[in-house]
């Protein structure tokens, strides 16, 4: 999550160092300048829905617009079929040069965006993939790396404090975006599978706050013996530490999950210690490297085809680099309402 993303590298290296879960993330590329023949140059970013993940995307797509000095239209999909093929078909009408999107479906959404290129639009994917050959470039975070590296630091938390066992509960969003969200669980489970004291108890879709609250309330229920949970979104993340809150069962349940927020960050610096670790993606990066690859593919330069970024994670363990991190997704938030 950036704007400029000068600054990033090293504050999450310093939750990265501190937490031995983490790994390094690739160094960001560096944006071009405004030249005379980009302001001719007119692009789409689209994104399917309005929480924090992505106004992070479009603050990095803005910011790389602005330093290429390039028109960028905005459109929200609100996660409806029809409305991200009427927005393609608009913005095919007035000419954009490139779009770029977090598709709604890998195959749903390839007739309009095919339209789209049979008429010499540049289609550039980010977060999510469309199938066949569409795309000039898609930048993604590395999904199965979202999961294994929060699923590093449950098990470290599991060794330490639960002498190796644990009843485990995952919520995701499989039928949102099955793809995504296998990849975020295989990771999570491929890591703390190893440990043979460890049981996989519920597996269940909740993706939103709300949804998660009431998912979670009735696993609990049902499974007194879950204490632990990992949630493979923003969403479902929120939602399952506010159900622990709600059962009383702070102390009694940690929380593991993905994706970073400004609440999220509250969550994970909260007395009650529930929140005990997220992985975050780089949306601000995911935006920004969309933009430059829509730009090279329109200018003719060559494209990078596949662009993936690591995740960043942020332990309780390590309070110094939540506060940094904290603190610069403020940054972000405000350069990108600006």
């Amino acid at each position: 999550m950036r704007n400029t993303f000068i600054t990033f590298a090293a504050v999450a290296l310093v939750a990265l160092m501190a937490f031995s879960g983490c790994s390094k993330p690739a160094e960001p590329s560096s944006g071009g300048a405004p030249d005379a023949a980009a302001a001719k140059i007119k692009l789409a970013g689209m994104v399917f829905q309005e929480d924090q993940f992505f106004r992070l995307v479009l603050f990095g797509m803005r910011d790389a617009a602005k330093k290429a000095g390039v028109e960028l239209l905005e459109g929200n999909s609100a996660s409806k079929p029809e409305k991200e093929i009427q927005l393609v078909n608009t913005y095919v009408a007035r000419k954009v040069d490139a779009i770029i999107l977090s598709p709604l479906s890998a195959k749903g959404s390839v007739a309009a965006l095919k339209q789209a290129a049979d008429k010499g639009v540049k289609i550039v994917t980010y977060n999510t993939p469309v199938e066949g050959d569409l795309a000039v470039s898609a930048v993604a975070s590395i999904e199965e790396d979202l999961g294994a590296q929060t699923g590093k630091a449950a098990k470290q938390y599991i060794e330490e404090k639960l002498g190796g066992k644990a009843k485990i509960a995952i919520f995701c969003f499989k039928s949102q975006a099955p793809e995504q969200s296998e990849a975020r669980v295989g990771g999570f489970k491929k890591e703390v599978g190893t440990l043979p004291g460890v049981e996989f108890v519920a597996e269940q879709d909740a993706w939103l706050p709300e949804l998660g609250v009431r998912k979670v309330g009735e696993v609990l229920t049902a499974n007194p013996g879950v204490n632990i949970i990992w949630a493979a979104n923003e969403g479902g993340t929120v939602g399952a530490v506010m159900a622990v809150r709600n059962a009383g069962r702070a102390g009694q349940v940690a929380v593991f999950g993905t994706d970073a927020s400004e609440q999220l960050l509250g969550f994970l610096q909260a007395d009650d210690n529930i929140l005990q670790a997220i992985t975050s993606q780089r949306p601000t990066e995911l935006g920004r490297l969309a933009v430059e690859n829509a730009l090279k593919a329109v200018k003719g330069e060559p494209v990078e085809k596949k662009v993936s970024l690591p995740g960043v994670c942020l332990s309780r363990t390590d309070p110094a680099g939540v506060a940094a991190f904290a603190k610069q997704l403020q940054e972000w938030i405000g350069a990108g309402s600006k």
